[in-house]
Formats: C-alpha cells, structure tokens, sequence
C-alpha cells in the first residue's frame, strides 16, 4: 500500500500543500510484511513491527553520516515522505530477504525494511510483489496500551487496509522520533524502541488531536480523503 503524508508544517515533507520538496526527485521507503497463508500476523502486531521497522532505519548507523544507505536516506527526507508495504510469502519472501535491508520481528509479524529506492527504481524481487490482500485481523482485541511506553494512536473513523495502516503507523513513528531531541533518541533506541499501536474512542481522539503531538494527515493518493488525520504519535517525552 503506497502512502504519501502530511502535516502541515512549513517546508515539511509531511506538509500538504504543493512545495520545493516536491520539486526534488523523489524516493520510497520498501517495506514488505511476510503473510504465509497458514499462519497471517495479527493486525495490531503488524502495525507495531511495521512502526518499529521504520524506527529500526532511521537509528541504524548505516542510514546517518558517511553510511551506505546515508545519501538515500537524504534523498529521500529531502523530498516527500513516502512509504509502499507490500507482501510476500514463501519464496517471495526469501528473495526480499537477500536484498539489503533489515528484518523487524514482533511477536509472530515479519516485516523487512530497505533504503529508500527511486519512485522508478524499484529491484525487481520488490517490484513484483503485490500491494493488495494485507488485510489482517486480530484475533481478540489487544490490550489496553502501557501509557508509560510511546502510543501511535489510529484516526478511529477511518476504515483503513492493514498495508495502509501499517505505513501509517511507520509515519506516525518517523514524526515522534523527527520530534525528540538526542537523548531521548539514544533512549529509545537502546531500549529497543518499544511502542504501542492502538484505537482510541471518539472523544479521546478529538482530545488527541488538539494536544499538540504530532498528527500524520495523509495526502490523499489512496483509499482516504486528502488531509486525513489518520495517527498521533504520543511519545511520553512529547507530552
């Protein structure tokens, strides 16, 4: 599910209307979620790999500096901020996982995360997966989250795939941590980057988006309206 967000802060690449950033080439970040017929990961415990995956990137010391996916990982913040998940099984699966990149584990969810590539410039083990048919379940509703630990919060009125949410989620992430300061980076990081992926009632959402926190509003290309709120990262260091 391809996802394009935004939140409207001046020259942001979350920001929703037309701008310089858009003028730039523009990148993709790849992630794949492993879907085995026999045994699909839960919803919820894909959004937080999925979230996690993201974080995993952005805190790998190959992705900063003198690093080898550095000059993609610029590219790519440098101009919108766009995410694809994709799916594969079997085979498919053990292919993506050749490719360089990283593999987030959950509790039972896969999800493998590579630098950005080209909107064009897909590896074709990547280009050939299929988008659609990420709609996963849980099994019973996930517990109510730890409030002491980072809470990525799900617009409640939008009815959203897996494969969008799961990049929601990552969006959501990528905010909080373009949020905090180093220290509280390091922390995360080190902690293992422990987060929670939930949906609140009606009320506690509208609380939620005239807190402050970072909101996520999505562009538009797919399945919800243009300036969707869709998540609030709650990151105990932001509140």
């Amino acid at each position: 599910m391809s996802n394009d967000a935004t939140t409207p802060v001046p020259d942001s690449p979350f920001r929703p209307e037309p701008g310089d950033r858009d003028l730039a080439p523009q990148f993709v970040l790849p992630l794949v979620v492993r879907i085995e017929r026999a045994a699909p990961p839960p919803r919820t415990d894909a959004l937080e790999t999925a979230a996690r995956a993201v974080l995993v990137m952005l805190g790998d010391e190959r992705s900063t500096g003198d690093g080898a996916w550095a000059r993609a990982m610029r590219d790519w913040q440098d101009a919108r901020i766009r995410k694809v998940v994709r799916r594969a099984r079997g085979a498919e699966w053990r292919r993506a996982e050749a490719l360089p990149g990283i593999t987030v584990t959950g509790k039972t969810a896969e999800v493998r995360v590579f630098p950005p590539v080209p909107l064009d410039g897909w590896p074709k083990d990547l280009a050939r997966l299929q988008v659609s048919g990420t709609d996963l379940h849980d099994p019973e509703p996930p517990a109510d989250a730890d409030r002491s630990a980072p809470v990525l919060w799900m617009n409640p009125d939008l009815d959203m795939s897996a494969g969008k949410a799961m990049a929601q989620a990552g969006h959501g992430a990528q905010l909080a941590w373009w949020e905090l300061d180093d220290a509280a980076r390091t922390a995360w990081r080190e902690a293992g980057y422990p987060l929670a992926v939930r949906t609140p009632g009606p009320d506690h959402w509208r609380t939620l988006t005239t807190s402050g926190l970072p909101v996520v509003r999505d562009a538009g290309y797919t399945e919800i309206a243009p300036g969707s709120c869709t998540v609030v990262a709650d990151h105990p260091a932001l509140r």
